[in-house]
């Protein structure tokens, strides 16, 4: 199943993309797509409706975040050999964790505002797992059984603020709008082979990133299995796995580092195989 969440910010209804590609609407079947409706069988009970019986939606509304209420928005980084290299940073022994804000999460096509006074922001397109039951120490082979499903993430990042200002990673990470996730949860059972998944952007048209999750350093179980090791992962949680190499920081021409950043008026294209597509037009910062 792809689940959705459609409608203006703050007042999404929840949906399923059809076999056809249709929208249609699951209000009167489930009152949101949160925490309490990604549960094995929950799941199960919208995998065996009717999407004929369904009401259509009509027009093209805005898809938020496919999941409300998100507790912890968790991202992995430097998890492509090829990234970590273009980055000029060494491959962690271990999964390298940092936390995204909730503040940053958005829809799929949602515009990316450029925080205030930034010269150095960047894309990053990346698997997402979405949990579907509580995890703590779960083992790597039994990782899979507690996920509901993935997404697409677009990990925005400023790279001034990540590396240059001193600190953690996070001040560069969960700025305004740096989190779009979606457009929909793809159950686990459609997605057989989470680490054969191409992925790519697109800036302005220009390809930038072309990747698959099979050169992931740590595979999407062990991501898991660590994370929990940490921290209890709950139901509606977001891991963002890692992005592979062609973001903007790492361009170079002619052997030479030639950075290049998104400005006000850009636009990104990044998608996964099978888990659909985004599309974010880039802003100027405007105070809310």
């Amino acid at each position: 199943m792809k689940l959705v969440r459609y409608g203006k910010p703050g007042k999404e209804k929840p949906g399923l993309i059809d076999a056809e590609g249709h929208l249609r609407d699951l209000s009167h079947v489930v009152p949101d797509i949160g925490p309490e409706q990604l549960s094995d069988k929950v799941l199960h009970k919208l995998a065996k409706l009717k999407t004929s019986k369904l009401p259509l939606v009509k027009g093209n509304p805005r898809l938020g975040c496919p999941v409300n209420h998100i507790n912890k928005f968790v991202a992995i980084g430097l998890n492509y050999a090829d990234h970590a290299k273009e980055a000029g940073m060494p491959l962690p022994k271990e999964p390298i964790i940092f936390l995204k804000t909730n503040t940053s999460i958005q829809g799929a096509f949602d515009d990316v505002m450029l925080p205030k006074g930034s010269v150095k922001t960047d894309w990053e397109v990346e698997l997402g797992i979405i949990i579907g039951t509580k995890a703590s120490y779960v083992s790597q082979k039994d990782a899979l059984n507690y996920v509901a499903g993935f997404c697409v993430v677009n990990d925005v990042s400023e790279r001034e603020y990540q590396i240059e200002r001193g600190g953690t990673w996070d001040k560069g990470k969960g700025c305004d709008t740096f989190g779009p996730i979606g457009p929909w949860l793809v159950t686990r059972d459609e997605v057989p082979n989470p680490q054969k998944l191409a992925m790519w952007t697109d800036v302005n048209g220009v390809r930038m990133q072309n990747g698959n999750t099979k050169t992931m350093v740590f595979g999407v179980s062990k991501l898991i299995s660590y994370v929990s090791q940490f921290m209890t992962l709950m139901p509606g949680d977001v891991i963002a796995t890692g992005t592979p190499p062609g973001v903007g920081m790492g361009v170079k021409k002619d052997g030479k580092p030639s950075p290049v950043f998104l400005k006000a008026g850009d636009v990104m294209t990044l998608g996964l195989e099978g888990l659909g597509e985004q599309k974010q037009h880039v802003v100027a910062y405007k105070k809310a």
